[in-house]
């Protein structure tokens, strides 16, 4: 049994609460600024101080409103500036928060309302309101339903405008590390959705490591160096986006928030982040997108050319030795192509972070090479974000990196990944099953995830455990494998290889709305998807992505036959998760007619 460990060689905060960063930052650095808000096309900056003023006067009118230390507040919207507002308030009360995906269902909301027992929800819209309505009479705990787009933080403001600070002040130190910070409900691949108990100590373990190995992002050095700065995309409801939040918070990094992905181009243009974080999708799109620019502008020779030599560049220092031809062709093309490319994310982007999938080495190779260093992390929401991840000064490409401090990886007989560390969640609200199926008696998380640990310590994740295809002839196929390399082309939206039980493995295959229309433009051909499926120089575009994710595994997990479907996987249609993973049992029940003509053909 293979196991590594990193210590702990940071001191963990043994008291307080998450609280504590706010009004640190209000007193200690009031001219600090901690956000930038945006109003129609402009931003406004938010300094330390006036971020606490707003915090308080929030967590005053929920605590006149009658929520009490230990009840749970959920929280329906987009990313936004309120979202972090309100988090923050809710801690202030002495409660928790339980987020919600704006996208949810009905259905889900009142799962995850009832399953908490919400005692007060903050929605955005009228439209989530009126979602509310439907099922309010359903849920005996909630009290109350605020809507931030109908003045939530004024309404709250103005409520507790007779609760004193002394008053709010007792309520907000009543929380200690061990008390519960958020209940996070997994999006659910599978089956409904369980809520992971967090606790404010688990968030303080992981800031108290992440904030300190990050710190190049966090708190660049040098006089000359760009103040440090993110925009937020991702769903604030994922553990992902949050744990960026309040490390920002910690660290005072000026944060700004990025709620429709339509303006995500402009608002990173304006804001200039010096780090994002992503989930690879974004920089399988990213990459796609340009790819097919160039070709639209007669120019996709030489951003492939681009391309290899970014790739080959990356790989060289990893290496430790960069060729001269290729430093020079290096030189060139960051002139030609790759600022272009910076530039897109506001130009002073110089790290990206990617977590939720495997990025590639592909991808990997090609963001270090370009100048934006993509570090890849691997962790889940019960483990409150990163278990693993690259650092600057120590990354291998195509791994998610060694465990962070104070953290323990260990590969079980079978495969699968197991870890130990403060970060680890206390279990599942209300469900001690699946919590001790979760966590064995000596703190190992089992993490449903199958990898290795090479020499160094550094982690590789190599499938999902209950992903794992036997074929008819007993052969193991890991899906994820083939997967990530078909999504790397620019036509392939996204894929489910199939093969459990089956003579062979195959796969079926949805197209890229975005960059199939440009490609049929540019080879005269009608641009309804529809009418390409049968169309032969497409399908050869499509075997040649079938080829080469082939070569990456054994002539016994290679795909024999493919089908592309006409339909598009998307999270409104519930194909996917927020965080935008593949619901296989979803694809599956929905696909039965499509998988079986695969193999009867």
């Amino acid at each position: 049994m293979r196991e590594y460990s990193t210590p702990l060689q940071v001191p963990v905060a043994t008291a307080g609460n998450l609280t504590d960063d706010v009004v640190g930052n209000g007193v200690e650095h009031p001219r600090t600024v901690a956000f930038a808000r945006r109003t129609g096309s402009t931003w406004t900056d938010v300094t330390a101080a006036e971020f606490l003023d707003e915090v308080r006067a929030v967590a005053k009118g929920l605590v006149a409103a009658g929520v009490e230390a230990g009840d749970r507040v959920a929280l329906l919207s987009r990313t936004r500036y309120e979202w972090t507002l309100f988090d923050y308030a809710i801690w202030f009360a002495g409660a928790a928060t339980v987020p919600i995906y704006e996208t949810s269902s009905s259905e889900q909301i009142e799962w995850i309302l009832a399953d908490s027992g919400a005692r007060a929800v903050v929605a955005e819209t009228p439209e989530h309101t009126a979602r509310l309505k439907e099922i309010r009479d359903r849920l005996d705990d909630l009290h109350h339903v605020w809507s931030i787009e109908d003045n939530a933080v004024a309404v709250l403001s103005t409520l507790g405008a007779e609760i004193t600070d002394e008053q709010l002040e007792e309520r907000r130190t009543t929380a200690g590390p061990d008390t519960l910070a958020t209940l996070i409900y997994t999006s659910g691949t599978t089956g409904r959705p369980k809520g992971c108990v967090l606790t404010h100590g688990n968030f303080m373990f992981e800031l108290s490591v992440t904030v300190d190995e990050l710190e190049t992002l966090f708190a660049p050095s040098g006089d000359d160096a760009e103040a440090p700065a993110t925009l937020l995309f991702l769903p604030l409801a994922h553990v992902f986006a949050r744990i960026i939040q309040v490390g920002c918070v910690k660290a005072r990094v000026r944060m700004g928030h990025s709620a429709d992905i339509r303006n995500l181009l402009d608002d990173l243009a304006a804001f200039q982040p010096t780090f994002i974080l992503a989930v690879p999708r974004v920089f399988e799109k990213i990459f796609n997108t340009s790819s097919q620019r160039a070709v639209a502008d007669g120019k996709g020779r030489v951003f492939n050319r681009a391309a290899d030599v970014a790739m080959a560049y990356s790989r060289g220092l990893e290496s430790g030795r960069v060729g001269v031809t290729v430093r020079a062709q290096h030189a060139v093309f960051d002139r030609l192509v790759y600022s272009r490319l910076r530039t897109a994310l506001g130009g002073k982007c110089v790290y990206a972070v990617s977590g939720g999938a495997p990025l590639g080495d592909r991808l990997g190779h090609f963001y270090r090479g370009i100048g934006v260093n993509v570090l890849e992390g691997y962790g889940l929401t019960e483990t409150t974000a990163a278990l693993t991840v690259n650092l600057p000064g120590a990354q291998k490409v195509g791994t998610v990196g060694r465990p962070v401090q104070g953290t323990s990886v260990r590969v079980a007989d079978d495969g699968e990944l197991l870890f130990r560390g403060g970060q680890i969640f206390a279990g599942y609200w209300h469900n001690d099953a699946a919590t001790a199926e979760a966590r064995d008696r000596d703190g190992w998380f089992h993490t449903g995830d199958v990898g290795e640990i090479d020499d160094e310590g550094f982690v590789r994740i190599t499938g999902r455990k209950k992903e794992i295809l036997v074929t008819a002839g007993g052969k193991n196929v890991a899906p994820a494998v083939l997967e990530d390399r078909l999504r790397g082309h620019l036509l392939i939206d996204q894929c489910i290889v199939v093969g459990d039980g089956r003579p062979f493995i195959g796969v079926l295959i949805t197209l890229d709305r975005e960059t199939v229309p440009s490609w049929a433009e540019q080879h005269g051909k009608p641009t309804d998807v529809a009418k390409l499926l049968d169309d032969p120089e497409l399908r050869a575009e499509i075997e040649g992505a079938v080829e080469d994710a082939n070569k990456a595994v054994s002539k016994a997990e290679s795909i024999r036959k493919f089908t592309i479907l006409t339909d598009e996987w998307t999270e409104e249609g519930g194909q996917l998760t927020p965080s935008l993973k593949l619901k296989r049992n979803v694809v599956m029940r929905e696909n039965v007619d499509e998988v079986e003509a695969l193999y009867s053909r």
